[in-house]
């Protein structure tokens, strides 16, 4: 046991701690067997009918990155929103074109309001 004496706050404290040592039967770990050569992922496309993509959160539309006929790839920034005083940034789900989009700067949107589609 070691003995420890600890200032929290001007509150002055007295702590054991055991000290525990390693069990003499651990052994060395064994390396990870080699992994396999993955083929890269497919590139997600649309969906046939279009994603839909909607708000996580209610909040308001700082900034619109997209126009209707753009082409977006997976992960690119569609919209700003803020929510909670904090910057969100709603990214595309798939590869595909912005079909429509349903917002504009400045607008108040709920919880799953649609923001735009990607066909």
């Amino acid at each position: 046991m070691k003995k420890y004496r600890i200032n929290v706050n001007g509150s002055l404290y007295e702590v054991e701690i055991e000290e525990i040592a390693a069990p003499a039967t651990m052994s060395a770990p064994t390396p990870a067997p080699a992994a396999a050569p993955v083929a890269a992922a497919p590139v997600a496309a649309a969906p046939a009918g279009g994603a839909q993509v909607k708000a996580p959160m209610p909040g308001t539309i700082l900034d619109v990155k997209v126009q209707n006929g753009q082409a977006v790839k997976k992960g690119d920034v569609l919209v700003i929103l803020e929510a909670m005083k904090m910057e969100n940034e709603i990214m595309a789900p798939c590869d595909g074109t912005v079909g429509s989009v349903s917002v504009r700067k400045g607008d108040s949107v709920e919880t799953q309001a649609l923001i735009c589609t990607i066909g």
